[in-house]
């Protein structure tokens, strides 16, 4: 794969995120599933942040991971002489299975929390929120993600599918939309839907460390830290962390500094 290919692959994700969080932003407006603070000043705050984040991870490894796995030929699935279409299923399950036990470290190492605290301060739920990284936690999961790469050996239109994915279902599973209730619970036997991860940034520390999937929600059945309901309903549960819920906390130098303090 050249450069030129892989700066196609960002396109096309860059391309896919214009769309989904126009299309998105308009079914919050007009089906929104509960009242969400700070206007367009703290969704404006979000996408900033996603902006600043990637540029950055742009600047140190401007191939990406597609690029990355381009130019990598070894790994379990190079050993496998197998289907194009079932490799590439096989890499998605595994790169999902790995990040929902990215996630959990993310909660459990004290230094990678103090980055992803960043995401979980946020007082609002909404799409905007599915892109509320700081780089310091972009960066270590760009490098697991690579690891995930050489080890398994996917190939680059399987990584950059699942790129596409992630991104899609992150704006999703974080949009403020109200899914008919037999919709809903239908969906998230397979999949992550809204609800199902609003729990996850419940103020209350049970349901925080809860609900860790990110487009599938099996692995938080299989290894038991699914949770169905917020003990406040999904309409009257705080979102957020106790500690930052002054609205000088969702500026964006606070967001960056944040997780030195």
């Amino acid at each position: 794969m050249t450069f030129a290919a892989v700066n196609q692959a960002a396109l096309w994700r860059l391309v896919a995120f214009i769309v989904l969080i126009v299309l998105l932003l308009a079914a919050e407006f007009r089906l929104p599933r509960r009242p969400v603070p700070g206007g367009w000043r703290r969704r404006a705050t979000n996408v900033g942040l996603v902006v600043f984040s990637t540029a950055l991870l742009r600047a140190l490894y401007p191939l990406g991971a597609v690029g990355f796995a381009a130019h990598w030929h070894s790994g379990l699935l190079h050993r496998i002489d197998a289907p194009w279409a079932i490799a590439t299923a096989a890499s998605l399950v595994i790169f999902d299975f790995a990040i929902y036990w990215q996630h959990r470290a993310f909660h459990q190492w004290t230094l990678l929390w103090r980055a992803h605290r960043v995401h979980h301060s946020d007082i609002g739920f909404d799409v905007t929120l599915g892109v509320r990284f700081h780089p310091f936690e972009i960066l270590p999961s760009f490098g697991y993600k690579l690891l995930i790469i050489a080890i398994f050996g996917m190939a680059a239109n399987a990584v950059a599918i699942y790129e596409v994915g992630l991104l899609a279902f992150s704006l999703f599973t974080h949009a403020n939309i109200a899914l008919l209730p037999c919709v809903d619970r239908v969906l998230r036997w397979l999949i992550v839907t809204p609800d199902f991860h609003r729990i996850h940034h419940s103020i209350h520390a049970e349901e925080l460390n809860a609900n860790f999937g990110n487009i599938l929600s099996i692995w938080d059945r299989l290894f038991a830290t699914v949770r169905a309901s917020p003990r406040d309903g999904q309409t009257g549960m705080a979102i957020g962390l106790v500690e930052f819920r002054d609205l000088g906390e969702q500026e964006f130098d606070a967001l960056l500094a944040q997780p030195f303090r």
